[in-house]
C-alpha cells in the first residue's frame, strides 16, 4: 500500500511518541511483539530512537500519521495485502493479545489499561500545515464533525452562517471552487477588516462554497473583495455605520452572459443563482474572515439586503446608451464589477410622463428621499432605468449623459428650504448654508445610471448610497482578473 512517499508491509504496525505516558509504558510490550516477529514497524512522532528497537522508524514529519488519520497513540494497524483491515488505539492488554493472536505481553505489574495521547498529526497548530504538505494542498484548518451530527445545525452552532442554511466547505468542493480561478490558493488578496486579517483566495473560496457559487463565479467575488478591502471604499465604516447600508455589486462585460447573469426581469430580487450568490460569498467572506458579524463591529440599527448579498448585472446588449463599464472607459470586451456602498432598493413609478424632461423631473423627485429629503450634497445613488423609462428617453434623442445631467439639475434645491427647523422639521442643514442652491447628489459622478429590468413596467429604481468621500466610502469600479 503507498501512501505518499512511504509504504506498508504485511502485518502489524504501531503509532508512538516518546512524549505519551502510555506509550513509554508499553515500551516492553512492543518489544515483545517484536522479539515474536508479529510487530513488523514501530513509527515514532517525536523521537526516532523511541523506542530502541530495529523497526523503530521516524515519522516525526507525520506523514504517514497524517494519511493514515491516527488520531491517539498508540495505535496498532493490522495489515494484509498492502491493506489496512484493523486498528485499536490506546492500551487495553486483553484487547491487544486478542488482537495480535498472543497472550502474556506485558512484564509482570505493567498496567492493563491506558488511554493513551492525542496523535501530534492532530494538533490544531499543525493540521493546516499537514494539510497543505500530504493532504489536499489546501491550507485551511480542517473541522471535522462527529458522524451523529447535523453538519448543517454544527456550522449554524459554528457562527459561519448569514442565517440562510449554507453548503458544507468540503476540500473537494473548495478544490473545485478554486478551479475557477488562475490564481493560487495560498495568495494574500487583502487585508478584509475589520480585523485586517490576511484574506486568501483559497478563504475566498471557502465562503464562495458556503454561499452556493459556482466555480465560474470566483473571479468575481476575489474581484469584488479586492475593491471592498481598499481604505477607499471603506468596508471598516460600512459595517460600523448605524445606516442600513452594505455593498451592492453589479457587473459589466461578457461574463455576465457566460455564467448566466440576470441583468432583465426581477434582476433586484429572487430567482438566479449567480446574482443570489456572488453578493452573499462577499458578504460571509466579510463575517468569517474578517470579523464582520452583526452586533459586534457591524451596528446597522435596521440592516437592508445588501448585508445579506445585493448583486446584479446591466442589461448592456438591450440598452440604447453605451454601458457604465464603458462610460469608465472600459472596452465592451474587458469585464468589471462595480462595488457601491448602498441601502436597500426603492422604487420610482411614474407611468405618466410622455416627455424626456418631464421623466428626468420625475426621477428626480424620487431620489430627493433617498436618506432624507432635506439632506443633500453628500450623498451618490444607483439609477436603475428600466426599459419603457429609457425608451422615453431615447425616443427624445437624449444621450445617458444627457440624462444624468438633467436628473441632477432637476434636483437643486433652495438650501433655505432645507434648513433645521424649516416645515417643523428638526433635520436639516445648518444655518450657514442659506441662501445657497444645492444638488441632492454630487454633479461629478454622484449618480450612476445602469440600464436594466423587465420589459414591461414603468418604473425604475434607486438605491441611495451612504455619505460620499474621504469621510464615508467612495464606490469603485475594477477589471475582473480571471
Amino acid at each position: 500500500m503507498r501512501l505518499g512517499s512511504l509504504s506498508l508491509e504485511d502485518g502489524y504496525i504501531a503509532f508512538v511518541k516518546q512524549d505519551c505516558p502510555t506509550c513509554t509504558l508499553i515500551e516492553p510490550v512492543l518489544s515483545q511483539l517484536a522479539d515474536l516477529g508479529i510487530l513488523k514497524t514501530v513509527y515514532s512522532q517525536d523521537n526516532p530512537e523511541f523506542p530502541a528497537l530495529g523497526i523503530t522508524k521516524d515519522d516525526s514529519e507525520l506523514e504517514l500519521s497524517f494519511m493514515l488519520e491516527i488520531e491517539t497513540v498508540p495505535t496498532l494497524i493490522k495489515v494484509s495485502n498492502g491493506e489496512e483491515t484493523n486498528r485499536i488505539v490506546g492500551w487495553l492488554k486483553q484487547e491487544w493479545e486478542t488482537f495480535c493472536e498472543t497472550k502474556h505481553l506485558g512484564a509482570e505489574g505493567i498496567s492493563d489499561f491506558s488511554p493513551g495521547c492525542g496523535s501530534r498529526s492532530v494538533d490544531p497548530d499543525l493540521q493546516p500545515i499537514l494539510q497543505k504538505k500530504f493532504g489536499s494542498g489546501l491550507g485551511s484548518k480542517l473541522v471535522e464533525f462527529a458522524s451523529s451530527e447535523d453538519e448543517f445545525e454544527a456550522m449554524y452552532e459554528l457562527g459561519w452562517s448569514d442565517g440562510l442554511p449554507i453548503v458544507p466547505p468540503t476540500e473537494k468542493r473548495v478544490l473545485k471552487m478554486l478551479e475557477g480561478t488562475s490564481r493560487s490558493g495560498d495568495e494574500i488578496v487583502t487585508l478584509v477588516p475589520p480585523n485586517l486579517d490576511d484574506l486568501t483566495v483559497e478563504k475566498i473560496a471557502i465562503n464562495a462554497v458556503m454561499a452556493g457559487c459556482k466555480p465560474e463565479y470566483l473571479p468575481i467575488v476575489i474581484t469584488a473583495l479586492e475593491a471592498a478591502c481598499t481604505d477607499e471604499f471603506n468596508m471598516h465604516g460600512l459595517l460600523a455605520t448605524t445606516m442600513p447600508v452594505g455593498p451592492v455589486l453589479f457587473v459589466n462585460g461578457p461574463i455576465r452572459n457566460e455564467i448566466g447573469m440576470n441583468s432583465g426581469m426581477n434582476l433586484l430580487g429572487q430567482g438566479n443563482r449567480a446574482n443570489s450568490t456572488i453578493g452573499r460569498a462577499v458578504q460571509l467572506t466579510i463575517r468569517n474572515v474578517g470579523g464582520g458579524r452583526p452586533g459586534e463591529v457591524d451596528r446597522a440599527t435596521h440592516g437592508s439586503p445588501a448585508k445579506i448579498g445585493l448583486c446584479f448585472a446591466e442589461d448592456e446588449e438591450g440598452s440604447p446608451w453605451s454601458s457604465f463599464s464603458e462610460d469608465l472607459g472600459f472596452r465592451s470586451d474587458q469585464n468589471t464589477v462595480t462595488v457601491f456602498p448602498g441601502e436597500g432598493p426603492r422604487a420610482i413609478v411614474d407611468q405618466l410622463s410622455r416627455s424626456a424632461d418631464e421623466l428626468a423631473r420625475s426621477l428626480a423627485m424620487g431620489l430627493l428621499g433617498n436618506m432624507h429629503p432635506k439632506l443633500v450634497l453628500g450623498f451618490d445613488a444607483i439609477l436603475v432605468i428600466s426599459p419603457e423609462h429609457a425608451s422615453r428617453f431615447a425616443g427624445a434623442g437624449w444621450s445617458k449623459q444627457e440624462v444624468n445631467e438633467a436628473i441632477i439639475t432637476h434636483t437643486i434645491r433652495e438650501a433655505d428650504l432645507l434648513l433645521r427647523d424649516v416645515d417643523g422639521v428638526a433635520e436639516g442643514l445648518p444655518q450657514g448654508f442659506a441662501g445657497l442652491q444645492l444638488p441632492k447628489l454630487r454633479p461629478d459622478g454622484g449618480l450612476l445610471i445602469v440600464y436594466g429590468g423587465g420589459g414591461a413596467g414603468l418604473f425604475s429604481t434607486s438605491i441611495g448610497g451612504w455619505l460620499s468621500g474621504p469621510k464615508g466610502s467612495q464606490y469603485t469600479t475594477r477589471e475582473i482578473a480571471k
